[in-house]
């Protein structure tokens, strides 16, 4: 029952937090700046800080450290969603005051996938111990292929996703404010005689897309992706679904602070991507070796940190050769 009312808190507090967001602070459509980034980006940091202490006090030393483990894990990761981002939001030159919105609605989608993708991945871990194994490889591979693929090489306009709304519902050509839908201005304007009242009114309320709803779609879909990495990689540290679930949504819920904090500098950070590949193998690895031998969580915690850090000190000082 405890656990139950922990759930029901916790959703409640993300809950309030998205609407305070929404509804007071981003109202209105603006840019973003560097300077409001960074102090949502503090807020966030705090905010999930201030829970792993609450973790670590009421459920024990160990579900503290799995919980920041686990959030370290997601908040690295998170970066490689931020390359994605910046492609994505160059090659459709959204505007920057409309930025956030899409990023809003693309993180309270990403929420409900990775619930339910979180539920699907502990109700397997427990009915099917082996699974552990095809998660443990799974990560092995993604690592290396992560460390060999180049973001660059990626061809936007001919994803599935892109081809697939484009097929399923017309859109527009130009952005119309900060809306995902509009009315079809043309429908409805032909002669009376050629349609009936009934069929003008229905082509009247056709709904076409706009580019927003578009870069929405990816949005999501590219965060689907990165989730099919970055949840098994959690299962490593812990199989306490509130553990895994809690660190999931803090590291997702800064994810749009930390996009306009860092989307001018991000590419910049080229060894970034090698770094967490290193982070994949490693937890791929422990998941493996699980049977044989359980790597302590303070000890993995600081390898993580480790890592990330040379990968980002290595990228600053040695900067990729324009």
């Amino acid at each position: 029952m405890d656990q139950l009312w922990f759930w029901i808190a916790f959703n409640a507090f993300v809950l309030a937090m998205l609407a305070v967001d929404l509804l007071v602070f981003h109202k209105e459509a603006h840019e973003v700046r560097v300077r409001e980034a960074a102090a949502w980006s503090v807020v966030w940091i705090a905010l999930a800080t201030l829970f792993g202490a609450g973790v670590y006090r009421f459920m024990g030393r160990d579900a503290g450290l799995e919980f920041f483990t686990g959030y370290l894990i997601e908040k690295a990761l998170s970066v490689d969603n931020i390359f994605i981002f910046v492609l994505i939001f160059g090659f459709f030159r959204v505007p920057a005051r409309y930025q956030h919105r899409v990023l809003f609605w693309g993180i309270l989608g990403a929420l409900v996938m990775r619930g339910a993708m979180i539920a699907a991945g502990a109700y397997l871990i427990q009915q099917f111990h082996w699974i552990i194994y095809v998660f443990g490889a799974f990560l092995v591979f993604t690592g290396i292929r992560m460390a060999r693929h180049s973001e660059g090489d990626r061809d936007l306009e001919s994803s599935f996703a892109i081809r697939a709304v484009r097929r399923l519902v017309p859109v527009t050509s130009d952005y119309h404010g900060q809306r995902f839908f509009i009315r079809d201005p043309s429908a409805g304007s032909g002669s009376p005689r050629a349609a009936s009242r009934g069929e003008r009114s229905a082509q009247a309320s056709r709904l076409i897309a706009t580019p927003l709803f578009v870069v929405l779609v990816l949005v999501e879909t590219t965060d689907l992706i990165f989730a099919v990495d970055s949840i098994p990689a959690i299962f490593a540290i812990t199989q306490d679904p509130f553990i895994v679930y809690s660190s999931n949504v803090f590291a997702i819920l800064g994810l749009r602070a930390l996009y306009f904090l860092l989307a001018d500098v991000i590419l910049r950070f080229h060894y970034l991507k090698v770094g967490l590949s290193v982070v994949l193998v490693f937890v791929g690895t422990k998941m493996l070796a699980a049977d044989l031998y359980t790597v302590p969580t303070g000890w993995s915690l600081g390898f993580i940190a480790l890592v990330l850090g040379v990968a980002m000190a290595a990228s600053w000082f040695w900067p990729r050769q324009k």
